[in-house]
């Protein structure tokens, strides 16, 4: 027990009287211990009301509602909470689901509903949560160049998914054997539909097609009443009966119950199916424009919406206002120009010339648009085209159409690929300045001309500021 004295503050004033004569008698060893004592004692007095008292508990308590902070650590950047997974039982618990593209998948909307029942931060914002989607092949390209393209085309993807908030799937195996080359698609899609049951659309974008709007955001408002978008023309598939009546290598597709069934549908038409060969030769003889005998995804999914209009039409929506994929051939000529275009009427408005963080880009998209009224949609447009489509080239195996020349596809990707970085480089105010070399030798064969492609295609003058 403490001396009576020294729980008195006057008791270590100079000027006071001792108490008792017993107190004189300590020993002088045991005053300044005791002086020293009653220091330490002061200071760790005043520095415990300045200062708030840890806590070393090992467990977290649960803040008062009035102290409780409006970020929960517990939630993504997005308001989701990931590190919650109930124990109430969903469909990833029933042995029987299985992902493979030959089993089909029934009960799916309330599946879906019943999971998101369970995991309710997922639900707000659900109808417009989208996951993109893509892929390329399993082994090395043949292509010099190849490997290197196909990283600048999923860059690409990564950009135009972290600037809109998307989440993005790249798979590289084929997840059926006999499902390769254009059909692979299926079945990464319908994997991608299970393992998302909070995205409410999912977007297949092929390898060879890259985003060169990267402002630009989908109008999701138009296409609720459809369960799947792809970019075509109902004249061309009515009347002309042509196999390029529209372009599956872009598509964007509801997570529903009844996209499961077209794609076990659509499915059906490929590899998979033991009639594969023979619907090679119906597709061939509807659509007489289809040049190679084997059954493809493109024209199985035309056959669908010729044959079955009433079953299909209305749920599909052929867009055709924009270019949700566009022919490379007919665009990439424009991009001097739209650039021009787009830098012109920043120069007169002040609020899209004002530097900001990427993450609101889509506000300025919106600023831009008041602008781009005159600008006209697809060919002959000066509007960015969303997505520019390199049909009929292969960036991996270094297979074109023969229609136009191998350099003219590698020439292509590149400077639209430069045009797309441009734009996110702007963020950071700066770009970049292209200077692609051709290859002198006309006469050079493929092989030659590949490897010139890959030390020379590629090289750059470097950045700039802006």
């Amino acid at each position: 027990m403490a001396s009576p004295g020294l729980s008195h503050p006057q008791s270590s004033s100079p000027m006071a009287k001792p108490r008792t004569r017993s107190f004189w008698c300590l020993p002088d060893g045991c005053l300044v211990f005791g002086s020293a004592f009653l220091a330490l004692l002061l200071v760790w007095s005043f520095w415990s009301f300045f200062t708030p008292t840890p806590n070393f508990e090992s467990h977290v308590t649960e803040p008062s509602s009035k102290l409780k902070s409006s970020v929960d650590c517990s939630e993504s950047g997005f308001g989701v909470n990931l590190k919650s997974d109930p124990k109430d039982p969903t469909f990833y618990d029933d042995p029987e689901m299985s992902y493979s593209i030959e089993k089909p998948v029934k009960d799916w909307d309330e599946k879906r509903q019943e999971w998101l029942k369970h995991h309710p931060s997922f639900a707000a914002g659900a109808r417009e949560r989208i996951v993109l989607v893509t892929g390329s092949q399993p082994k090395p390209c043949k292509n010099p160049i190849g490997d290197h393209l196909l990283l600048r085309f999923f860059k690409n993807k990564v950009d135009y998914s972290r600037i809109h908030g998307y989440d993005i799937f790249y798979n590289n195996l084929l997840l059926h054997p006999k499902m390769g080359s254009f059909w692979a698609k299926l079945p990464v899609v319908k994997a991608a539909m299970l393992a998302h049951p909070e995205a409410e659309w999912i977007w297949w974008v092929d390898s060879d097609a890259l985003f060169t709007d990267m402002e630009f955001k989908l109008p999701l408002e138009r296409y609720k009443n459809h369960n799947l978008v792809v970019h075509g023309w109902p004249k061309m598939i009515y009347e002309s009966k042509s196999w390029t009546s529209l372009n599956a290598g872009v598509f964007l597709i509801r997570n529903c119950q009844w996209s499961m069934d077209l794609i076990h549908t659509w499915s059906s038409m490929g590899p998979i199916s033991k009639d594969h060969e023979k619907w090679g030769e119906i597709q061939r003889s509807t659509f007489k424009d289809k040049l190679f005998p084997d059954s493809d995804d493109q024209s199985a999914l035309i056959y669908l919406l010729y044959t079955e209009k009433e079953k299909y039409y209305d749920h599909i929506y052929l867009e055709g206002e924009f270019y949700l994929e566009g022919y490379w051939v007919e665009i990439i000529g424009g991009y001097e120009n739209t650039t021009e275009r787009y830098l012109e009427i920043e120069r007169g408005a002040p609020r899209l010339r004002r530097r900001h963080a990427e993450k609101v880009s889509e506000q300025y998209a919106a600023f831009r648009e008041e602008f781009l009224k005159g600008a006209g949609n697809g060919r002959g447009s000066w509007r960015r085209p969303l997505i520019t489509h390199f049909t009929g080239c292969q960036p991996c195996s270094g297979d074109y159409n023969q229609m136009y020349a191998g350099e003219s596809c590698w020439e292509g990707m590149v400077k639209a690929l430069n045009f797309a970085d441009n734009q996110v480089l702007r963020k950071s105010m700066v770009k970049q300045k292209q200077n692609i070399k051709r290859e002198e030798n006309q006469g050079a064969n493929s092989a030659a001309l590949m490897a010139g492609l890959c030390s020379s295609f590629l090289v750059y003058k470097g950045i700039e500021n802006i």
